[in-house]
């Protein structure tokens, strides 16, 4: 039987600034909505399982909590992925798994974060809560997202101008796309919100004044640096046999790769080069990619080595309204989000079958998320 995945519906929510519009949100209500209306997209189906990525909630399994609060039953389990900021594309690589392998014919996968209440954590005796979890153990490096997205900027050259431009052009598509309505049928209004908080007009000469934000003279600054923010996302995942005509995206191949802990940022360029390996493609054969914005360093980075131009001839190809610059970073979610956007760009786009998409993330503690996937 033909259990090859295919992603059947996608939704987020509006992206809210951590501390600021989903201030009150935990992750559950966040998700929840999200998966309700995924589960409503393919009516007449049960739902055997959701999966869902988060860094830093309360625990208790957000996945299940999340499936219970959005009405689908006692019977639904659901599994909770930590896969840091690539959680929510390793949850739809998951839930393909398990459609691939014929036990499951109906998986809603995505991500979910809630930055804003997600709680302190304290060591047992100490007197204060810990910064964040080790992404690695003693005696290899550790360093934190911002240093270590400075430091791939200087070890693959990648200046601050082009860094401050890409921010500047994220941000652009992202308010272009909005007025245009391409986010509409994607986003699920949450908390009386329809519409992502950040997005907003840069110029170059005011990204050019900000001072560096984590290395002293450093090229990474608050404003070529994705946001701390909240917000969800999910699809729904069916095998080929049941997609009963539903348009789609097929899972092609997908990948999860380490690198050097050290320079994080550089994990999607093994993962993709997998992915199009495994697949016997080559780049060029790809029509839209969506990477996880966490910093434009990282982004510029990979795409160099991937031979991509962003700031040139690839523009429409990459992140083409836009990505987590602009709109925010919702750890756990990202990589849900970016499968949300390819599914707005191509099947609710009108993309030809046979169209190729990409999504890929990279992750602390040296680790790059990446997929392919098919129009249907």
């Amino acid at each position: 039987m033909d259990n090859r995945p295919v992603v059947v519906a996608a939704a987020r929510t509006p992206i809210g600034t951590a501390g600021h519009a989903f201030r009150a949100l935990t992750a559950d209500r966040l998700a929840a909505p999200v998966v309700a209306a995924v589960a409503a997209g393919v009516p007449g189906r049960t739902v055997d399982d959701v999966v869902l990525g988060n860094c830093m909630g309360p625990g208790g399994n957000v996945a299940r909590v999340s499936a219970l609060a959005a009405g689908l039953g006692d019977a639904v389990p659901g599994l909770t992925v930590d896969r840091q900021c690539g959680s929510g594309l390793a949850a739809v690589l998951v839930a393909g798994q398990a459609v691939r392998s014929g036990e499951m014919d109906l998986v809603i996968a995505g991500g979910v974060e809630s930055a804003s209440t997600a709680p302190l954590r304290t060591l047992r005796g100490a007197a204060e809560p810990y910064a964040r979890a080790p992404f690695a153990p003693p005696g290899h490096p550790d360093p934190d997202m911002g240093p270590a997205a400075d430091a791939l900027a200087a070890a693959r050259a990648v200046t601050r101008e082009r860094q401050d431009a890409y921010a500047c052009l994220s941000h652009a598509k992202a308010l272009r796309a909005r007025e245009l309505g391409r986010f509409d049928e994607e986003i699920v209004p949450v908390a009386g919100r329809a519409d992502d908080q950040r997005p907003r007009p840069l110029r170059p000469a005011f990204l050019a004044r900000l001072p560096a934000a984590f290395v002293p003279e450093g090229t990474v600054t608050a404003g070529n640096s994705s946001p701390i923010s909240d917000g969800a996302a999910a699809v729904a995942v069916v095998p080929e046999r049941l997609r009963a005509g539903l348009p789609g995206l097929r899972l092609v191949a997908g990948s999860v790769v380490g690198c050097d802990p050290g320079l994080p940022g550089w994990g999607p360029v093994p993962a993709v080069r997998r992915v199009l390996e495994h697949a016997g493609v080559d780049m060029a054969r790809i029509e839209a990619v969506e990477i996880v914005e966490a910093f434009a360093a990282q982004v510029l980075a990979v795409t160099d080595a991937l031979g991509l131009d962003p700031l040139g001839a690839d523009s429409g190809r990459v992140c083409a309204d836009g990505g987590a610059l602009a709109l925010g970073h919702p750890w756990g979610a990202s990589g849900a989000v970016v499968v949300t956007r390819l599914f707005s760009r191509l099947v609710r786009g009108g993309a030809e079958p046979g169209t190729l998409g990409l999504a890929t993330a990279a992750v602390g503690g040296g680790l790059g998320v990446a997929a392919l996937f098919e129009v249907v």
